[in-house]
């Protein structure tokens, strides 16, 4: 990986099998140390095997997501059979075991994220299996003091965390287990009234239930009858009612004509090394194969302009990208262009600074500023630039999580390509509006979160186009599953979607989630479709991610009663 990185040349696969090897070496070493109950090669084995049956049935190459249904039993096994050999503490057997399984889930899905930044990786990877043993402890805990209340306890925490882990600084939601369904749309139709939450309520009722009816079926056959039924009826119904509501929904709304360009400029070598005047006309050239008259939109991915300088929002008319592209548009009276660009925005003498706020010096004075990725969208109706500031950011390259807290942390932040003082953002989500309809500008990591893409929708959006930069990934997993999470996103909101990526994959969805028009990787493309620009708002849209608040207030009652239990014992 070192040598291919001295050659300019991309990793691929390679950090899949580093970071397993890697694994494989610190569990080898560490194997005699992990327990001392007689049994503990079986309790690794099957450790072992939930973190395979959960890291591969999540979408990859493999499409195989119903080994989630299935993929939390044999850590439950784990967790049940450490609590009778050791009653007294178990807590932190179970959390040694947990972890090795999120972190087996976590490489085998997510390994990718090594591509971009290796550092990167190892932190995504083992800091998010730590935060994954959070929820599985307290649900260990739960089931010690409250047995009855064990099942409701496990998916109430669990959802829990991934509610948090949407909504706070160090936020990573990417294995949300709903998300495991992306590659069949027709499956999960119904998202639109539950969000992803509903499938992973789906997956967790099966696992609990799959788990009761390993313990019974020996023993007790008529309960295990009875939980076989559960599980079959749970596991069908609603895949039957979900194909029912894909061959009969029709798509709504009027024509808007969009075209999408993926201009294949790779982001680690290639991209910011070529001048600017050169891409924008290579972004044209594209761009015209495929415009007409007619053509509503025309999307560009994100960061298209402002690599070489970036774009001053102060002044946003005077950049000369912007100008080539106001000159263009004229061509086109009915054409809207909705891009990406790097961009920063001077704050006035008596402006109130942002978080994200910098300082530079010109001359004797220090002039604030702070950094943006934002959409633009340019027309030759107005001489306004609307222009929308990314504020889902990803931690590291665009935010550092909790600086009270870590400051110590801020000199390895910026060794490893971070940033410490994050990039500006906005409260509220924009939609652009011209004659065309409005539409939602929706930057790369955004596209990952349902309760806020529907923001987009509250603010009158009737289309989204999602802008990404997918490269830093290179050819693995990572940018098809971005892709393919782009298509729940649809489900919930019953909003088309047009995709434009720097590189692969750059598609349409329709309002049923399927993926039209998928462009290949590592190759420049120009597509044009007729989408259809709907205003009906879902359920989902009207309420959110509703299952993970009330999933949140009844772990709140449930930590109470833990919390309660305990001191009565204490006392006693």
């Amino acid at each position: 990986m070192y040598l291919r990185s001295q050659e300019e040349l991309l990793w691929a696969y390679r950090p899949l099998f580093f970071f397993l090897s890697l694994w494989g070496l610190i569990m080898s070493i560490g194997y005699s140390y992990l327990s001392k109950l007689p049994n503990k090669a079986r309790l690794l084995g099957l450790s072992t095997l939930s973190g395979v049956l959960l890291g591969v049935g999540f979408p990859d190459l493999i499409p195989v997501p119903f080994l989630m249904f299935i993929g939390f039993i044999p850590l439950l096994l784990v967790e049940d059979e450490i609590s009778k050999q050791q009653p007294k503490r178990a807590g932190w057997q179970v959390t040694k075991f947990a972890f090795h399984t999120f972190v087996v889930w976590n490489i085998i899905s997510t390994y990718w994220v090594g591509n971009a930044a290796l550092g990167g990786g190892f932190f995504a990877i083992w800091v998010n299996a730590a935060l994954m043993c959070i929820p599985f402890l307290l649900f260990h805990l739960t089931k010690r003091a409250t047995p009855k209340l064990a099942n409701i306890s496990f998916i109430a925490y669990w959802f829990s965390f991934e509610y948090i882990h949407l909504n706070w600084d160090l936020t990573w939601p990417w294995l949300t287990l709903g998300n495991s369904f992306a590659e069949y749309p027709s499956l999960v139709q119904w998202y639109e009234f539950t969000g992803v939450f509903g499938g992973g309520l789906w997956i967790l009722a099966i696992n609990v239930w799959g788990y009761q009816l390993y313990q019974h079926y020996k023993v007790e056959r008529q309960i295990a009858r009875g939980l076989a039924s559960r599980i079959g009826i749970t596991l069908i119904l609603p895949m039957v009612i979900s194909l029912v509501m894909y061959y009969n929904y029709e798509e709504q709304g009027e024509d808007a004509s969009v075209v999408v360009v993926q201009p294949n400029y790779e982001p680690h070598y290639v991209k910011f090394k070529i001048r600017e005047k050169d891409q924008v006309q290579h972004f044209l050239n594209l761009s015209e194969q495929k415009l007409d008259e007619n053509t509503d939109y025309l999307v560009f991915p994100e960061s298209s302009f402002g690599t070489s300088r970036y774009v001053r929002i102060n002044t946003i008319d005077r950049h000369r990208s912007i100008r080539t592209l106001k000159e263009f548009v004229a061509k086109y009276p009915q054409l809207n262009i909705v891009s990406g660009i790097n961009a920063y925005y001077d704050f006035g003498p008596n402006e109130a600074f942002s978080d994200a706020v910098r300082g530079r010096k010109s001359g004797s004075k220090t002039i604030f500023y702070e950094t943006l990725n934002c959409g633009i969208q340019i027309n030759a109706a107005s001489d306004t630039i609307p222009i929308y500031k990314k504020s889902k950011l990803v931690p590291g390259p665009e935010n550092f999580p909790f600086q009270a807290l870590l400051f110590f942390m801020k000199p390895l932040v910026k060794k490893l390509g971070g940033t410490t003082a994050g990039v500006g953002s906005q409260e509220n989500r924009d939609a652009f509006e011209s004659t065309s309809g409005k539409a939602a500008p929706v930057i790369c990591y955004e596209s990952v979160f349902g309760d806020y893409f529907r923001g987009y929708i509250l603010a009158g959006a009737d289309l989204a186009f999602i802008m990404t930069n997918d490269g830093w990934w290179d050819n693995t997993a990572g940018h098809r599953q971005h892709l393919l999470f782009g298509a729940l996103r649809a489900i919930e909101t019953r909003r088309a979607i047009a995709r434009s990526a720097n590189t692969g994959i750059s598609c349409f969805i329709n309002q049923r989630g399927d993926v039209l028009q998928a462009t290949n990787y590592d190759e420049a493309a120009v597509i044009r479709q007729n989408l259809k620009k709907n205003k009906k708002i879902t359920i989902y849209v009207q309420w959110g991610d509703a299952i993970a608040r009330i999933a949140l207030f009844l772990s709140m009652l449930l930590l109470v009663n833990l919390f309660v239990k305990s001191r009565m014992k204490e006392e006693q």
